[in-house]
């Protein structure tokens, strides 16, 4: 899976988890940019992006992974190291 890739799936699960966040608000998330100030997220809408990814990816994320969440870039980075081997 590519960056691009990772990107749109991560985008495609903020949305269903943000639903008032526009197709252009998450196109313009600043990769570093805390996404539970960004998209007003809380922690139960942290887990909700959790299982959406895990969901799609057919994995189950650990809780000790959350913290890449927290941003764009780490839910990224997290995608790829969890498809690195497929």
């Amino acid at each position: 899976m590519t960056d691009d890739d990772a990107r749109r799936l991560v985008r495609d699960c903020l949305a269903t988890i943000a639903p008032e966040a526009s197709v252009e608000v998450l196109e313009a998330l600043d990769g570093d940019a805390s996404l539970r100030d960004e998209l007003d997220l809380d922690s139960i809408d942290v887990l909700a992006l959790a299982a959406a990814i895990g969901e799609r990816l057919g994995v189950d994320i650990a809780e000790r992974e959350f913290p890449w969440l927290a941003t764009l870039d780490g839910s990224v980075a997290l995608v790829r190291s969890l498809t690195s081997g497929q």
